[in-house]
């Protein structure tokens, strides 16, 4: 069987008794990255063997993880924190298992966009998740698109393309609300609520560090804020 653990995104307490369990109990924990997840393994003090599996893994680690399901061992598919495919490749692995007609069963738990969203303040009945926005190509014409968004849109953003993209937010959406999350259930976890501008001018008087979710108001939302009325 394949299992999709989720493992925290920063507090180390945030994991469920089942995924540890799980974790114990697995032949193989395949890994975004192995150093990472074993500052978690030591914590609960789980010995199950490791191996690497990322975005650079090629088509041999899927048909080698594939190979040890179909012998009947039991892997526990992890990301570096989160929930597995989100941001990572383990949708590949989630895929070749399927259509190989093995069971694969899902261990929620925490998400990191999901966290933001249920703290921003922010309609959340109705959103748009983006991931990362493209780095280049295409981000102008995504960008152009969501002016029109009636939705909330969540997204991630990497700190050193923070104020770019703060900047690009001021420019496309300057009347809108948005929150900043940053280091979600970290020590110095943080939201920032306020139009673009307001942002650009908070954050670029400091240096950006950490792990950021953004999180923007539908189009309407300013003119109208109660979620209800667009249920």
């Amino acid at each position: 069987m394949l299992y999709i653990v989720a493992t925290p995104i920063g507090n180390l307490e945030d994991i469920s008794a089942r995924a540890l369990r799980v974790l114990h109990e697995a032949d193989l924990i395949a890994a975004e990255d192995t150093r990472t997840s074993g500052i978690l393994l030591k914590k609960y003090e789980i010995q199950t063997r490791m191996t690497s599996f990322h975005a650079f893994s090629d088509s041999r680690k899927v048909d080698e993880l594939l190979a040890l399901l179909k012998d009947g061992r039991n892997i526990a598919l992890i990301t570096d924190a989160g929930t597995p495919g989100i941001s990572d490749p383990g949708f590949l692995l989630v895929k070749a298992a399927r259509e190989a007609g093995i069971e694969v069963c899902p261990i929620p738990g925490p998400s990191a966009f999901l966290t933001a969203l249920s703290a921003s303040g922010l309609p959340i009945n109705h959103f748009l998740y983006l991931g990362f926005l493209p780095q280049k190509k295409g981000r102008q014409t995504l960008l152009k698109k969501l002016q029109e968004q009636e939705e909330t849109v969540v997204f991630y953003e990497s700190p050193h393309r923070l104020l770019k993209t703060l900047q690009q937010c001021v420019e496309y959406f300057p009347e809108r609300t948005m929150v900043v999350a940053r280091e979600l259930t970290k020590i110095h976890e943080e939201f920032r609520s306020g139009k673009p501008a307001e942002l650009y001018d908070y954050f670029s008087s400091k240096t950006v560090r950490g792990e950021f979710v953004l999180i923007l108001a539908g189009k309407d939302y300013n003119a109208n804020p109660r979620a209800e009325d667009r249920a």
